[in-house]
């Protein structure tokens, strides 16, 4: 009977322990990217959370929530906020490479001045393309005297945070990012961090760029817990495929050892006497044999007649 030691022995074979090492490799892959995928889940549905409730939240003060040469923090960015003075025409600005509505544009950036001397930029909103590369597109004014905006509030954008690379040579008023220090370094007045993102005005344009769209804020990352939980369910895929294999193998060995040597097998032609004719003569017909038989037992029969009547015949008389 084998031992459960020559059984499992096959274990240790090359193919084998090529095959552990594989699975020992996959397994900690997929917890990693599982753990990723649910750190992914986390912060997005976190800041998911955090866009809803900064939407619906009351306008303040843009002054309230940062300063000249300041950032604007994660947590305030998509706050209402509220700004009152004049535009500045004269320094109004086109940011290239803007889609929206799966159309390219400009979104028309101009300096808002307060009251107390600084000013913010605004993002009155988006304006298609020209007809050709060199024409410019057609921008509607902003309106003339004071006004008070509301918008969302936005931090400067830098190449890392919006993935477009910054580059010189472009048409006069025009620029990529919309970098507050970059802009603010061109103007007569101190510029608040970020921007506001304009969602209305009063009073009201009389015509006004299209504005922009309220950002998506999606499922808050509940692809990526999908995602988190199937890379999990692999790990016991692979744990559950490798302990099948082996069993597989397991069975398969003992039910050699246990079958031992085959029996030759019989042969299926019928056992008799050999025919006492010579080697290598073709074997007669059954008719022929069985006339030979019937001729052997007439003469017989002959024979035994003609011996009867000879003891029966007289003898002869003596003379």
């Amino acid at each position: 009977m084998p031992t459960l030691g020559s059984v499992y022995r096959f274990l240790l074979t090359p193919r084998w322990l090529a095959l552990h090492v594989v699975v020992l490799l996959v397994i900690p892959a997929f917890v990693f990217l599982g753990r990723w995928q649910f750190g992914r889940y986390e912060e997005r549905s976190a800041g998911s959370h955090r866009t809803t409730a900064n939407l619906s939240a009351a306008p303040v003060p843009v002054e309230s929530l940062t300063a000249p040469g300041g950032r604007v923090r994660a947590q305030d960015r998509y706050r209402p906020v509220t700004a009152t003075g004049t535009f500045d025409t004269s320094a109004q600005l086109l940011v290239r490479r803007r889609v929206q509505n799966s159309v390219v544009g400009f979104y028309v950036l101009t300096p808002l001045r307060t009251g107390d001397g600084r000013g913010v930029l605004v993002n009155r909103g988006w304006v298609k393309a020209g007809a050709t590369a060199d024409a410019p597109p057609v921008v509607p004014p902003p309106s003339p005297g004071r006004v008070t905006v509301t918008g969302r509030l936005q931090p400067s954008e830098t190449e890392e945070s919006s993935g477009i690379r910054e580059r010189a040579g472009l048409p006069p008023g025009q620029v990529l990012l919309i970098d507050t220090g970059t802009i603010g370094r061109g103007l007569p007045y101190p510029l608040l961090g970020g921007y506001v993102e304009l969602t209305a005005q009063t009073p009201k344009a009389a015509s006004a760029p299209e504005p922009v769209p309220e950002p998506d804020v999606g499922g808050g990352g509940g692809l990526n817990l999908a995602y988190g939980v199937q890379w999990w369910l692999f790990i016991g895929i692979a744990v559950g495929g490798w302990a099948m294999l082996i069993r597989r193998e397991a069975a398969d060995l003992r039910a050699q050892a246990a079958g031992g040597p085959k029996e030759p097998e019989r042969s299926e032609e019928p056992e008799g006497p050999e025919d006492p004719g010579e080697p290598g003569e073709p074997e007669k017909p059954r008719q022929s044999q069985e006339k030979k038989k019937t001729e052997k037992s007439d003469k017989s029969e002959q024979d035994g007649k003609s011996g009867e009547a000879g003891r029966d015949a007289p003898e002869p008389a003596d003379a």
